[in-house]
């Protein structure tokens, strides 16, 4: 058996930087440490993070006033920071940068009066962060191709987009022409809010697909970026499988022989993937590895100050 790894393993910059951000929280401070939603979303690294002391809450009023609180790498809408500030608690902003310029994008098109077109998930919580930057009378969200011809906005008023980051290339082009083609003098972000790190997965998961039989993704079910990864591997016309951990897979599906293919999500740790080889090699004899190189090796963002959490 041949598996190939993905040349894309381990976290991404952005997801990295926050996992440090908790670690380095908990370690100086200890528990109890509130996090305002998943730091990333692998269920792994939650977990972990919750067995040291970490408490993840969906609302600020459940933090006591005066504690300490990380924001996740996902982005929160402004009126999150404010309830921080005004209950008084000590909070760091783990937002992924990419993330950030995304917002800042949203704040300049509203102070420039563009419709603004936020693509994306609805629910997701980086879309949520998103949108809490555009002014609301503003707004539009928009999931697939089908919506852009229910947008009703005035023909006169320039109109802009914004795309959450971890959605696929693919699935934001035809979006993007349709609105395009309905207002010609679309006004586009800079440069694609697609991150670096979502293409580079997607294009390492397209290359799996011209040599592989099978294709398993290791991430959890309420990411996003593993779960474009795996539409990737399956628009390719090869099986693709999703799990959250290495048991979770049908490993009957699995032959002597096969080109099996593993990549995985942006926030799952390189644990997964390495449970998910050993189980394979536990059930198969003469079972062959290969690596690439991994483009994102030296990328690294700076960690914001962290003695505001003091």
């Amino acid at each position: 058996m041949e598996i190939y790894l993905a040349r894309t393993q381990g976290f991404c910059a952005g997801v990295a930087s926050a996992v440090d951000i908790v670690e380095f929280a908990l370690g100086k401070y200890g528990p109890p440490l509130y996090v305002y939603h998943e730091i990333v979303h692998n269920t792994f690294v939650v977990n972990d993070f919750r067995n040291r002391g970490a408490v993840f809450v969906e609302d600020i009023d459940d933090v006591p006033e005066g504690c300490r609180i990380i924001l996740s790498a996902h982005g929160v809408p402004p009126e999150v920071i404010a309830k921080a500030k005004k209950r008084k608690l000590k909070f760091l902003d783990a937002t992924c940068p990419l993330v950030t310029k995304v917002h800042n994008e949203a704040v300049k098109f509203s102070a420039e009066k563009y419709a603004t077109v936020l693509i994306g998930h609805k629910g997701h919580q980086e879309l949520t962060g998103t949108a809490g930057y555009v002014n609301p009378n503003l707004l539009h969200i928009i999931e697939k191709e089908e919506d852009v011809e229910h947008l009703e906005i005035d023909s006169s008023q320039p109109v802009a987009y914004l795309t959450q980051t971890t959605l696929s290339v693919d699935e934001t082009k035809g979006i993007i022409e349709k609105l395009q083609k309905k207002f010609p003098k679309l006004m586009a972000p800079p440069r694609s809010d697609i991150c670096y790190a979502t293409q580079n997965r997607q294009d390492a998961v397209k290359e799996l697909a011209e040599i592989c039989d099978i294709i398993i993704v290791c991430g959890s079910p309420n990411s996003s970026n593993s779960n474009r990864l795996r539409e990737t591997g399956a628009n390719a016309g090869v099986p693709s499988y999703i799990i959250d951990k290495a048991q979770e897979f049908d490993f009957s599906l699995l032959n002597s022989g096969m080109k099996v293919g593993i990549s995985s999500g942006a926030s799952v740790p390189t644990k997964i993937v390495d449970e998910l080889i050993n189980e394979i090699k536990n059930r198969h004899s003469n079972v062959h590895v290969h690596t690439f190189p991994n483009p994102e090796k030296n990328i690294v963002f700076k960690l914001p100050d962290l003695k505001v959490l003091n």
